[in-house]
């Protein structure tokens, strides 16, 4: 955890250096108490210790020498961009629960969905039809349950995972492996800015000049997993990034569901080979999934309801598909407990939420 989360300008200049991650920040903070009295004494010899190799350290040390704290400032504001770090409120408490969850992030678009229920939806940029069809008919049944999908924005599955979800009037979250000064691939500028405009997200923990690389993406695929309750695998042939983000999701502990395709389609062989090895769950629907994971799944249209205090709107925000307990609601809206209780039994007897078994509440 960073010591001195208000110095924004020795966030942003690390955040800069691209070199800190979680395995990095204990021992910076354990020697020098804060991160600025760390970057004051970076030079070759910290470098090294931290582990960096001879190139990194020279490149560090010149983007270090570079760096404008005000024209990168600037930079954020003009492209609509903001930044935080992992002691900031804001930051994603999935996120922030994996061993080696990213430091900071740059993001735009609407970072509380993040506080809904998010699924995670990965696959092959060669995407077959079959795997489209699987794609088109899954995506709408989890916005229907109040999920928030998350992808990577590549080309292929992940295009066709925000595609539906916006035409489904759900929110997306797309991480992207690189920097947010370029969109990349470039056929999905556009669909960044149609997932910005829906209420959706695009995100990423590199800085704004960096390109996409073999060591972004899956960096970027830990971001997916750990935002995430679960991860499905709804097409992968062997070697395929999907299957980074399913290992990555096990070892956090969350759940792994994989769509089975033809024996004989090489599309699927990674989706077999996960299964085969019994580290997840096959799954033919996305009542599989849901049921796996504790949805409770609206009969009708989400509540209209309008609350009648700040306490029922603040657990309206924090309310969701997925079954929490009232002291889950009391961590979550930071209420008192005799206020969750009275809130809840008023909006239960109006129609706005519902108590499900083990004394837990959903929104209805």
């Amino acid at each position: 955890m960073l010591a001195d989360p208000m110095d924004r300008t020795t966030a942003l200049t690390w955040s800069w250096l691209n070199i800190l991650n979680a395995k990095r920040l204990e021992p910076l903070l354990r020697v020098y108490g804060d991160l600025t009295k760390a970057l004051e004494q970076l030079d070759e010899p910290l470098l090294k210790e931290l582990g960096c190799r001879d190139d990194t350290v020279y490149a560090t040390l010149n983007r270090l020498e570079e760096f404008d704290p005000e024209a990168y400032e600037q930079e954020l504001k003009k492209r609509g961009l903001s930044f935080i770090t992992i002691d900031d409120p804001e930051f994603p408490q999935q996120l922030r629960e994996i061993p080696d969850a990213p430091v900071f992030l740059y993001w735009r678009g609407d970072l509380a969905i993040l506080e809904q229920p998010c699924l995670a939806l990965v696959g092959t940029r060669e995407m077959s039809d079959y795997g489209r069809r699987v794609t088109e008919s899954f995506v709408p049944e989890f916005i229907r349950a109040g999920m928030v999908t998350v992808s990577g924005l590549a080309l292929g599955i992940d295009a066709t995972v925000a595609r539906e979800t916006l035409s489904s009037s759900g929110k997306t979250v797309a991480v992207l492996g690189h920097g947010l000064a370029k969109i990349y691939p470039t056929e999905n500028a556009r669909l960044a800015e149609e997932i910005v405009s829906g209420g959706g997200l695009i995100l990423s923990e590199f800085p704004l000049d960096v390109k996409p690389g073999k060591f972004t993406f899956p960096a970027r695929n830990r971001i997916i997993a750990g935002l995430s309750l679960g991860t499905v695998v709804l097409e992968a042939p062997l070697g395929s990034g999907a299957l980074i983000t399913a290992d990555l999701a096990l070892d956090y502990g969350r759940e792994v569901f994989v769509v089975p395709g033809p024996i004989f389609d090489p599309n699927y062989a990674g989706c077999h080979q996960i299964l085969g090895k019994g580290h997840a769950k096959l799954v033919s629907s996305a009542a599989d999934i849901l049921s796996e994971l504790g949805v409770v799944v609206p009969e009708h249209a989400p509540s209209s309801y309008d609350p009648r205090s700040a306490a029922e709107e603040t657990l309206l925000r924090v309310l969701t598909t997925m079954p929490q307990t009232a002291d889950d609601l009391t961590e979550r809206a930071g209420l008192s407990a005799s206020v969750i209780a009275s809130s809840l039994t008023m909006m239960e007897l109006a129609g706005a939420v519902k108590q499900v078994e083990n004394g837990q509440w959903v929104r209805r």
